[in-house]
C-alpha cells in the first residue's frame, strides 16, 4: 500500500504566540480520482458490474441523494457515512418576523461511518519535501543547476503548502 505524503512547516499559533513556532505536519495529495477512475478501481476488485454499470450506478445515487438532501431527508450509507441537510439563517428581530428569505445557505454535512472511524490506526506515513521546495528544485533541474548548485530560500512566511497534487 502507498504511504500517504506528508510535508512540516514551522507555524506560530495565533492564540499561543508566546510559545513561538512549532512544526506541523500538512498532507501532500496524491492526487484525484474521477468518477471513471473509482468505477475502474472497483472493477479492479472482482467486481461482477461493468465500469458503466457502476458509474451509472454512483451517478444516479448522487443525483437522487441530491434529491432527498432538498427534501430534508438525512442519508445514511452505512459504513461511507452519512450526509444530512444543513441551513444557516440571518437573524430576525423576532419569530414572527422570521421568514424564510432569512434562510441564507443550504449544505451538506458527511459524518464518516465505520469504515472511515480511525483511519490512523491504518494509516502509513511518509515524510517527503513541500511542493514549494519540489517547484524549486525542478526550476533548478529546468536551468541546469546540479542540486550542489542551489539551496532552497528559507520560507520566512512560514505559511503552510497545503495539499497540491
Amino acid at each position: 500500500m502507498k504511504k500517504i505524503q506528508y510535508s512540516l512547516a514551522m507555524l506560530a499559533n495565533p492564540q499561543k504566540p508566546e510559545e513561538g513556532k512549532k512544526a506541523y505536519a500538512f498532507l501532500q495529495l496524491t492526487g484525484i480520482v474521477s468518477i471513471q477512475e473509482l468505477a475502474r478501481h472497483i472493477t479492479e476488485h472482482n467486481s461482477v458490474y461493468s465500469r458503466g454499470t457502476i458509474v451509472g450506478v454512483l451517478t444516479e445515487m448522487c443525483v437522487c441523494m441530491r434529491e432527498l438532501i432538498l427534501q430534508g431527508y438525512k442519508v445514511d450509507l452505512g459504513g461511507f457515512g452519512t450526509f444530512s441537510p444543513t441551513i444557516s439563517s440571518q437573524g430576525a428581530k423576532s419569530k414572527d418576523e422570521f421568514s424564510s428569505n432569512n434562510i441564507k445557505e443550504m449544505g451538506v454535512l458527511f459524518s464518516p461511518g465505520f469504515e472511515f472511524n480511525n483511519l490512523r490506526r491504518d494509516a502509513e506515513f511518509e515524510r517527503t519535501i513541500s511542493r514549494k521546495a519540489q517547484a524549486a528544485t525542478l526550476k533548478a533541474e529546468n536551468e541546469g543547476k546540479t542540486q550542489s548548485d542551489w539551496t532552497p530560500e528559507p520560507e520566512e512566511d512560514n505559511t503552510a503548502d497545503e495539499g497540491g497534487e
